[in-house]
C-alpha cells in the first residue's frame, strides 16, 4: 500500500498488512478445533516414528523388527506435511506414500527398499525446507535453521533405518537429482518463476549456482588430476580432524546448502525471490539425509561432521545475510522501504 504525502511524494504505508501474493486454497478442514487435532496427532506420529526408527542408530535393546515400520511412517508423515504445505491433492499423494512404504516393509525386496530410502530422503530433505517460514531477525533465521535441520535429521534416520541395499555416492546423486527437480517445481509456483527475479535475486541465484558448479568441479578436479603432495596434504587434514574433533564438516554444505538455509528465509520476509535460494539449501539438507544411508557409515562420526557443518555454515550464513539483507539507515531510503512480506502460517498452504 501506498500513500501520498504532503509534496507529493509516495511513500509506503507500513500500517496496512501487505496481502500474501499466491493465491491458497482454503482449509481442508472447516472446524478449527478439528485442524488443531489434526496437526497434533500428525505431530505426535511424526515424532513416534522418528524415535523409533532412531533405534536404528542408537542401540537401545529395541526389536530391530521396528524400524523399517517406523521408516516407512515417517516417510508417509513427510508426504502428508509437504503434500498439505504445498496445497496438493491429499487423496493421492500421501496414499501413494503409504502404499509405496506398506510395500517396502512387507515385500522385503530389495529395489523396492531402496526406492523407498531415496523418497524418504527426498521428502525429508524437501519438507525440511518447506516448513520454514521468512525471518525478518537473526534470531527467527537461527530459529528457523535450526528447526530445517531437526526435520531433515528425521530423514536422516529414517533412511537409516530402512538399512536400503544401495551404493552410497549414487544414492546420494540420484536423491539430489530428485529434490533439486522437486522443489524447483514448487518454488517456481510459489515464486512467479524466473521472470519474477529482480536484479538482486537474480545475482545471488546466479552466484550460488556459480559456486555449486565450481566446489563439484575442483572436487572432481582435485580427485581425478590432484597432485600427490596435494592428496597426501588433504589425506592428512581429514585424518588430523578424525582422530582429534571425530568428524570432517563437509564443503558442500559449508558453503552452499546451509548458508542458502539462513539467506533463504531472511529473504523471504521481503521478497517472495528467497524462495530461489532455498534451491541451493536442498543440498544441504540432501546431503543430511543421506549420509547414514552407508550401513557402515559411523554414527557419532556423522553427527559430529553435521554438526561442524552446521556451525560453520551458520556462521557464513550469517555473514552473508549481513550484506545481502540490512536495513537502510538512511531515512530517505527507509521512507521506501519495502513493508514486511507476509505468508501463511506453518501449519496452513502456501499454495
Amino acid at each position: 500500500m501506498t500513500s501520498t504525502q504532503p509534496g507529493g511524494r509516495r511513500r509506503l504505508d507500513a500500517s496496512v498488512t501487505p496481502a500474501y501474493d499466491t493465491p491458497t486454497r482454503g482449509p481442508r478442514l472447516g472446524s478449527p478445533t478439528a485442524q488443531r487435532w489434526a496437526v497434533t496427532a500428525w505431530f505426535a506420529v511424526w515424532v513416534l516414528s522418528t524415535l523409533a526408527a532412531a533405534t536404528a542408530v542408537v542401540d537401545v535393546n529395541a526389536p530391530s523388527w521396528i524400524e523399517r515400520p517406523a521408516a516407512g511412517i515417517v516417510m508417509v508423515a513427510f508426504a502428508v506435511g509437504l503434500t498439505h504445505r504445498c496445497g496438493g491433492r491429499m487423496r493421492i499423494w500421501p496414499v501413494l506414500a503409504a502404499a509405496h512404504a506398506l510395500g517396502a516393509t512387507v515385500l522385503d525386496h530389495q529395489g523396492v527398499i531402496a526406492s523407498a530410502a531415496v523418497v524418504t530422503a527426498v521428502l525429508g530433505s524437501v519438507f525440511a525446507l518447506m516448513v520454514t517460514r521468512p525471518a525478518p531477525t537473526i534470531p527467527a533465521a537461527i530459529r528457523e535453521y535450526a528447526l530445517a535441520l531437526v526435520v531433515a535429521l528425521s530423514g536422516t534416520v529414517a533412511v537409516a533405518a530402512w538399512n536400503a541395499p544401495a551404493e552410497p555416492a549414487r544414492f546420494n546423486l540420484v536423491v539430489l537429482f530428485l529434490a533439486l527437480g522437486l522443489i524447483i517445481g514448487i518454488v517456481w509456483s510459489l515464486g512467479a518463476g524466473l521472470h519474477g527475479l529482480g536484479r538482486e535475486g537474480l545475482a545471488v541465484l546466479i552466484g550460488g549456482a556459480v559456486l555449486l558448479a565450481l566446489i563439484l568441479a575442483y572436487s572432481s578436479f582435485v580427485r581425478a588430476y590432484g597432485s600427490d603432495s596435494l592428496m597426501s596434504t588433504l589425506d592428512d587434514l581429514i585424518v588430523w580432524m578424525r582422530l582429534n574433533i571425530t568428524g570432517v564438516p563437509r564443503p558442500v554444505e559449508v558453503f552452499i546448502g546451509f548458508p542458502a538455509l539462513i539467506l533463504g528465509v531472511s529473504l523471504r520476509s521481503r521478497r517472495r525471490e528467497g524462495w530461489w535460494v532455498l534451491v541451493f539449501a536442498v543440498v544441504g539438507t540432501g546431503v543430511m539425509t543421506t549420509s547414514l544411508v552407508n550401513p557402515e557409515a559411523r554414527p557419532t562420526y556423522i553427527a559430529l561432521s553435521t554438526l561442524y557443518s552446521a556451525i560453520l555454515g551458520l556462521a557464513l550464513g550469517l555473514t552473508a545475510r549481513h550484506f545481502l539483507v540490512r536495513d537502510n539507515k538512511s531515512r530517505r531510503l527507509r521512507a521506501f522501504e519495502q513493508v514486511q512480506r507476509t505468508e501463511p502460517p506453518r501449519i496452513a498452504a502456501l499454495n
